[in-house]
């Protein structure tokens, strides 16, 4: 197993294997690591989810976004239901392998509210403000 703090003085254009590294992910009790989607283009984080080793080979295997759902203890593919897709441009993994950053291309909106992202509420001293408006009228999808 890789020691990931070994790749921390690692000159730029180092390479190793893609499933040496992600065997060395430190996935926590349930499998799960948190991943990060972020829109490619603008930069904006547009939703946090989880990726077990399952969802990330899929993903890199199909170039569309699949999670592990927590609540529904399988797999995801992201807008399997909603239409709302994600399409993966780039994948990156922090320096302790504690988070993925997936740079998406995104179909819709990112969060079953039907809100573009994910954080729609903003704190604001002692006080929470919603700071977006759903961009689809009907009820939420459930992604």
């Amino acid at each position: 197993m890789l020691n990931l703090k070994t790749l921390e003085t690692s000159a730029k254009g180092t390479k190793l294997p893609l499933d040496t590294l992600l065997d060395s992910l430190p996935f926590n009790a349930q499998g799960l690591v948190p991943a990060i989607a972020q829109d490619a283009v603008t930069r904006e984080v547009l939703m946090l989810a989880w990726m077990n080793r399952d969802a990330i080979d899929q993903t890199l295997a199909s170039g569309r976004v699949t999670y592990f759902s927590r609540s529904r203890q399988r797999l995801w593919v992201k807008g399997e239901t909603s239409g709302h897709v994600q399409h993966l441009r780039s994948m990156r993994i922090d320096c302790d392998g504690d988070a993925l950053l997936l740079e998406v291309e995104q179909h819709g909106p990112a969060c079953h509210t039907l809100r573009e992202t994910c954080f729609y509420l903003q704190v604001t001293g002692d006080s929470v403000e919603i700071i977006s408006e759903p961009t689809l009228p009907s009820q939420p999808s459930g992604q």
